[in-house]
């Protein structure tokens, strides 16, 4: 864990970047950006121990940011729904930009994803495997893009980067998971591709905060390149088998071709750059439904069929 570091988290009302800021800031001066239109969201930093800083990477304005941060996670993303060129722009070219304002740090933290990865078929994807469009392709190509910027500008400048594929997060702030769960209570089907079963390896808050931080300390010129996901593997159709024996509903799987790919990380490089998750995918899935869900009975033991 950092101690004593000035530490700026994009994205800190985030379900990923806010558990992150949240476990620095009793021991660090942390500064969390985000947009902050909603009170609410500047008063959930302020409990946490956390400096609020108005922030929209959209508009690519650093000018009000200090240039002294230690370490930055960059989390802050344009998510894609509207026009593809300011999705590139904002996710690519602004987090250049920061990049280089970050410029003296010691380590910064670029948030990619798995989804930057052309399907593979029935194998793990690894960190050399070539880049695809799937859906929501803006997102997609703007976090390629994302990737080559700030790795050109890191070796530039001479900036130690970790890049992060991010794959499968889930927890009390939510996640695809949780997503899932939700739509069972809701008795509506769960769409999945047909290239079954879909595998993935989902990463429990806890983990992915500690290898979160763990991605600011390796940060090296060249760039470290790394999935980031949990050391199991499971698959979509077995894990909401055991969310529904956990809440007494059964899950509806609908198979489609427009479903997203499964995405299943090979993690061999992360338990060699980050190490390995310790929660095991069934005790993080009971947390999170204890968590989300406080007004369910869970059994005492429920085994995963």
């Amino acid at each position: 864990m950092l101690h004593g570091e000035k530490i700026l988290i994009t994205g800190a009302t985030g379900k990923i970047a806010y558990p992150i800021a949240r476990a620095l800031a009793p021991d660090n001066e942390v500064w969390g950006a985000a947009r902050l239109r909603d009170p609410a969201d500047r008063a959930k930093l302020t409990a946490a121990g956390v400096t609020p800083l108005a922030l929209d990477l959209s508009r690519g304005d650093f000018s009000s940011l200090p240039d002294d941060f230690s370490y930055v996670f960059h989390a802050a993303v344009d998510a894609g729904q509207g026009d593809w060129t300011r999705t590139v722009e904002t996710n690519a070219q602004h987090s250049g930009d920061l990049l280089y304002h970050c410029r003296t740090a010691k380590g910064f933290v670029l948030c990619s994803t798995g989804s930057v990865y052309g399907y593979q078929g029935r194998r793990p994807l690894t960190e050399s495997d070539p880049p695809g469009v799937p859906l929501r392709a803006n997102y997609s190509f703007s976090k390629i893009a994302a990737e080559a910027v700030c790795g050109w500008i890191s070796r530039r400048y001479g900036i130690p980067l970790t890049i992060i594929r991010i794959c499968s997060t889930y927890g009390p702030e939510g996640g695809s998971p949780a997503d899932r769960l939700d739509a069972m209570l809701a008795g509506r089907p769960i769409r999945l591709h047909p290239d079954r079963p879909n595998n993935f390896n989902p990463i429990y808050e806890d983990d992915y905060v500690e290898l979160g931080i763990r991605a600011l300390e390796v940060a090296s010129t060249p760039p470290q390149i790394v999935n980031w996901a949990g050391s199991e593997t499971v698959s979509v159709e077995e894990y909401c088998t055991y969310m529904g024996e956990l809440v007494g509903v059964a899950p509806i799987f609908e198979y489609t071709p427009d479903a997203h790919t499964p995405l299943w990380p090979d993690v061999t490089r992360m338990h060699e750059v980050l190490g390995r998750t310790k929660v095991p995918w069934r005790e993080g899935f009971r947390r999170m439904i204890a968590a989300r869900h406080p007004e369910l009975m869970l059994p005492d033991d429920c085994p995963a069929s």
